[in-house]
């Protein structure tokens, strides 16, 4: 018998031997002191939460920590140097300012009368005080109804019908600026499907289905497919590639996004694994970057 069960056999010896009012007395005072613990647990876990630093979690996920007293700044160059204020500072050369580089309608407001003294005998026009201002339209979106008149030919007899407008795509409700727009605010904005609803019905007041706007986003995700692959072939060609890799939540499966970046380019590629050779081979990656190389 070894040490370890030998002192478990003396334990057990003692315990035969209390009382049962003993070993009552034994419980309540080990829960006593189960339940203290438990308390000092909580307070440890509120004074220090979990972070990337102290747990598995990723550095996305770690949140900035704020000081719940103010900080006081004794330093006297901080007391004798004005505050900067939001917005542009002296000396700051403006853009917005200088036009937008176009006028898609002008607005002229023409004096009836002399705001001075009143009189109505104006002379001619002899100048304008102009301002360009950016405006948001009554009708962002409009319906257009686009006829393609049909007319037979006179010599054999046969149907024709006019060309197809241009911006538009035969069969699909949304022109191809719109679903441009809307794949924009769905993928770069992270707007939802049910926001990009309620964006089309306040600003047009056209009701669009899920359906429709999931079955675009898949449609433009196939027109850009072989762009996208062309750049992963050019992108290891490149002098110096940056290669860095995140967790990525997928219908509830965790899975990886993995980032290369070089100079004036950006690609993403969604990997089901962190291992930093998937990424590498896949793409024909030979020397680059990352924290995991």
């Amino acid at each position: 018998m070894s040490e370890k069960s030998e002192l478990l056999a003396l334990k057990m010896k003692i315990v035969d031997q209390l009382s049962r009012e003993e070993l009552i007395k034994i419980v309540l005072t080990q829960q006593k002191l189960i339940e203290k613990l438990q308390e000092e647990v909580e307070k440890l876990k509120e004074r220090q939460p979990s972070n990337s630093k102290t747990s598995s979690k990723p550095p996305s996920s770690d949140l900035i920590q704020k000081s719940e007293t103010a900080k006081v700044d004794n330093s006297k160059e901080s007391e004798s140097q004005p505050k900067r204020k939001p917005g542009g500072q002296p000396g700051h050369i403006g853009k917005t300012r200088k036009g937008f580089g176009r006028v898609d309608r002008y607005e002229i407001s023409t004096p009836d009368s002399c705001e001075h003294c009143g009189s109505r005998e104006l002379s001619d026009i002899i100048g304008y005080s102009k301002q360009q201002v950016a405006c948001l339209v009554d009708r962002p979106i409009e319906v257009v109804e686009y006829q393609r008149a049909k007319c037979q030919c006179n010599e054999c007899g046969a149907i024709v019908i006019g060309l197809v407008s241009p911006g538009i795509v035969p069969g699909q409700d949304l022109s191809i600026d719109l679903q441009a727009l809307l794949v924009w605010l769905g993928n770069y904005g992270h707007i939802s499907y049910e926001k990009q609803q309620e964006f089309l019905r306040e600003l047009g007041g056209i009701e669009i289905g899920i359906g429709t706007l999931q079955a675009t986003n898949a449609r433009v995700a196939d027109s850009i497919k072989p762009a996208v692959e062309d750049l992963w072939k050019w992108a290891p060609l490149q002098a110096n590639v940056h290669v860095d890799e995140t967790p990525w939540c997928v219908k509830g499966v965790k899975e990886w996004l993995w980032t290369a970046t070089g100079k004036n380019f950006c690609l993403f590629h969604a990997a089901d694994t962190r291992p930093a050779c998937r990424i590498r081979n896949n793409a024909g990656f030979g020397v680059c970057w990352s924290v995991e190389f």
